[in-house]
């Protein structure tokens, strides 16, 4: 496949250097996160993340690591507000993260709802009663 224009000099940035970061799990490697977060700040390497780099970190803090909810929205929000961190959809990620630590519900259900909103989608078809707790949508059974 040819490549066309000028490469990006923006590096993507995986879930398990996030994971690294935040657990310390292996610490030579959390070190080297380290430098390369100092390294974001001060401007000398652009990150780029995806919608399910959030959502996997998430999945695993939560559920790997057992990390409370409040804990895992403040590290999500730091990272979506780091300068030098671009992601697609920073502005839902955002809401999603809101919505998930706000509503009793799960990050994927906080996402879709927010991909809703933005897309103005006031109803959605699911068995999933978590939406019914959602004052701005209606769930419907098909």
């Amino acid at each position: 496949m040819p490549l066309e224009g000028p490469r990006n000099k923006m590096v993507f940035l995986d879930t398990n250097v996030i994971i690294r970061y935040i657990t310390n799990d292996d610490p030579h490697k959390a070190d080297q996160c380290e430098l390369l977060f100092k390294q974001v700040k001060e401007g000398k390497q652009k990150l780029f993340i995806s919608d399910l780099v959030i959502a996997e970190t998430v999945w695993i803090l939560e559920g790997a690591y057992n990390f409370p909810k409040d804990r895992t929205t403040d590290i999500l929000q730091k990272i979506l507000n780091t300068q030098n961190i671009e992601c697609e959809n920073k502005d839902l990620l955002l809401n999603a993260v809101s919505l998930y630590r706000l509503e009793n519900i799960d990050y994927i259900d906080a996402y879709n709802a927010s991909v809703m909103e933005y897309k103005k989608i006031e109803k959605i078809y699911s068995y999933d009663r978590d939406f019914d707790k959602l004052s701005d949508l209606k769930r419907l059974e098909p």
